[in-house]
């Protein structure tokens, strides 16, 4: 994957930019808040539909603008040069308007996961090195995220299911206090069955897909260390011969009645986890902070190994600031996998903290609020 060019109009710190990227990697330095993760996040919204750390889209918005719009062109080599044009326009809420998001590809308004698989990526950021001990939902969204762009069908089921969730929640609180009845209940319960036995089934696709890749990787990063692995783990495990969705209906009804107490949906997908696991060790609780980061690191690479190998189109790789977070060792595997790459962008505060040898290969970018400028 490439990005060829890009545009931004009043989004996040950048009033107006536009600039073209060559092939290779691209250094991009500045301080902190100056709006290299700005740059990295309009491409993962054109990548994904949406941001990976925005609480909601109105926050991509600059401040007392009216629209923002993202646009860039995109190949996919080294398959194909062909370029598709991918623009996302957020227009902000004013008195009895909600926020509108418009996408289009090559002039073609489209629905959030027509994005999906055409600009692939990997995202290395610093809460990526919480993966391993932070909240079940950084891991819930990591994988849903690598599951979406091998399977567009992913996101699909994640934005329904997510719709029905909230739905079914109010109408649970709204029972709990006298003003609906169960009989309310039964068409969301379906449309949770039908979803979450589905983003289930396919999660555990997914896991299955990237043991291999991951264990690879893991042996490249630790040698000698015992295998790395991910379990998943359900709150609505499948009795022998149960689908996912047998499983998720079973204990929608065996927890019914807490549901109705709690005012909340207490089983599904929405509330699953994995664990990074060492050997027979779980390495949220046994494991020292190098063997997490190599966990992490490996999962990353392993993501990159996964996506490349679906269609022969390596994804784009975006790392904000996370060399300082890595040893030597680890840095030189990364590094390997940046330089067999068609494009990865690194951000960094200070170009030290960098390889030289990838700094004299890449192109370098400064970026200060609001402007991006090629050093030299």
């Amino acid at each position: 994957m490439r990005i060829r060019e890009l545009s931004m109009v009043d989004f996040r710190s950048y009033e107006r930019l536009e600039t073209a990227f060559g092939a290779g990697p691209h250094v991009v330095v500045g301080p902190n808040a100056a709006g290299k993760t700005n740059l990295l996040e309009a491409m993962v919204v054109l990548s994904r539909g949406g941001s990976h750390r925005a609480r909601s889209d109105q926050e991509l918005i600059r401040w007392g603008a009216a629209v923002g719009r993202i646009e860039a062109t995109v190949s996919r080599e080294p398959v194909s040069s062909a370029v598709e044009r991918l623009e996302v326009a957020l227009a902000a809420p004013g008195p009895g308007v909600r926020l509108h998001k418009r996408i289009r590809v090559n002039g073609v308004g489209r629905r959030a996961d027509a994005l999906t698989g055409l600009l692939r990526t990997v995202l290395f950021a610093p809460e990526s090195m919480s993966l391993v001990s932070g909240s079940p939902s950084l891991r819930r969204d990591e994988l849903d995220g690598l599951g979406a762009q091998l399977h567009p069908a992913h996101a699909r089921a994640l934005a329904t299911y997510g719709r029905a969730l909230t739905q079914r929640n109010s109408l649970l609180r709204l029972i709990r206090e006298g003003e609906a009845g169960r009989d309310q209940l039964p068409y969301w319960d379906r449309v949770l069955i039908d979803e979450g036995g589905a983003i289930v089934a396919r999660r555990q696709a997914v896991l299955a897909e990237l043991a291999a890749p991951l264990a690879a990787a893991h042996g490249e990063i630790a040698p000698g260390e015992v295998p790395l692995a991910l379990a998943y783990e359900t709150n609505a495990p499948a009795a022998p011969g149960e689908s996912a969705g047998d499983a998720l209906r079973r204990r929608l009804a065996e927890t019914a009645e807490k549901e109705l107490w709690n005012g909340q949906t207490l089983v599904g997908p929405h509330r699953d986890d994995l664990r990074f696991v060492l050997g027979e060790r779980d390495l949220s609780a046994f494991g020292s902070r190098g063997q997490q980061r190599s966990a992490i690191l490996a999962l990353k690479l392993a993501e990159l190994d996964l996506l490349g190998r679906s269609d022969g189109v390596a994804p784009l790789l975006l790392l904000d600031d996370v060399f300082s977070e890595l040893d030597p060792e680890r840095r030189a595997h990364l590094v390997r996998r940046i330089r067999a790459l068609p494009q990865a962008f690194i951000t960094t505060t200070a170009l030290e903290d960098l390889d030289p040898a990838l700094v004299a290969e890449s192109t370098a970018w400064r970026v200060s609020p609001g402007r991006l400028e090629p050093v030299g």
